[in-house]
């Protein structure tokens, strides 16, 4: 494994991850949920290469081994991360791979950005792969969670408005860390209205990503809170062009635990990248 660091506008320092397999097969680019740090992934990594794959783990800004920590002169949100981090991080995955077809593969938060990436890159992708990764819009969450959700979403919005970022290291709500403010209201504002509408968007997402014609694997898990059938299926719900795989893992390993015993996620992921081949 080696780390190839980017420096992004801001001054931010974004670390990728990269894991070498066999030559010219497909490489799969990992992108973390919001407050798990991209290191952490390291075993789904290793488990793709041992299946012959190429691998790759990027990081959110602001997360895991990203410097510096999220403050008030954080404005980055949504847009920032889709639009400047990611094509970055598939530029050093791309110059390190060269022969390698692309896949996205993206954990909750980073399954929605790379929903918001793919919208952008048209046909530099063989496919999007979303693991526990579905829409926070509140109407997908039950009606008691859902409500919560509803009213959370706007008070953690309102807090990283008025502190300049979320607070997540002094406020352990969500396991979410400390955010950018920018990146917490995009979140909220998802959460209340079900849309994709980020600040400072220079594109209308919501219609770029329901033209997306290409191959999907999207994974549910079981126990999982944070993202149930229901809200997966609204994520999804907005690519009606792609060519859709569901699949549920059927292990209770909730919401991040299929990060730490990936073998049978990343067995259904082998299965579906070979079909594509």
């Amino acid at each position: 494994m080696e780390t190839i660091p980017i420096q992004v506008p801001d001054g931010t320092t974004i670390p990728v991850r990269l894991f070498p397999g066999r030559e010219e097969a497909p490489v799969v680019v990992i992108f973390p949920g919001l407050g798990v740090p991209g290191g952490f992934y390291d075993p789904v990594a290793q488990a793709l290469v041992d299946r012959g794959f190429n691998a790759a783990v990027g990081e959110l800004r602001g997360q895991g081994d990203s410097r510096p920590r999220p403050g008030p002169d954080s404005g980055y949100g949504y847009q920032e991360l889709a639009s400047v981090d990611f094509p970055a991080t598939f530029e050093v995955v791309r110059e390190r791979f060269p022969a390698s077809t692309p896949y996205l593969l993206g954990h909750s938060m980073g399954g929605q950005l790379g929903v918001m990436y793919a919208a952008r890159a048209r046909g530099k992708l063989g496919g999007l792969i979303l693991v526990a990764s579905g829409s926070p819009y509140h109407r997908g969450h039950g009606p008691v969670r859902g409500a919560g959700l509803l009213l959370g979403s706007a008070a953690m919005s309102v807090t990283a408005n008025v502190a300049g970022f979320w607070p997540g290291d002094r406020l352990d709500v969500g396991g979410f860390g400390r955010q950018s403010r920018v990146l917490v209201s995009d979140w909220s504002r998802f959460a209340r209205t079900g849309a994709i509408e980020p600040a400072g968007a220079d594109i209308d997402y919501e219609e770029r990503i329901a033209r997306l014609a290409l191959p999907v694997l999207s994974i549910s898990v079981e126990d999982d809170d944070l993202a149930p059938k229901p809200a997966i299926a609204n994520l999804v719900r907005k690519l009606p062009k792609a060519d859709l795989t569901t699949w549920h893992q059927p292990e209770p390993l909730g919401h991040n635990g299929w990060i730490r015993k990936p073998d049978t996620t990343v067995d259904r992921i082998e299965q579906w990248l070979h079909d594509r081949s």
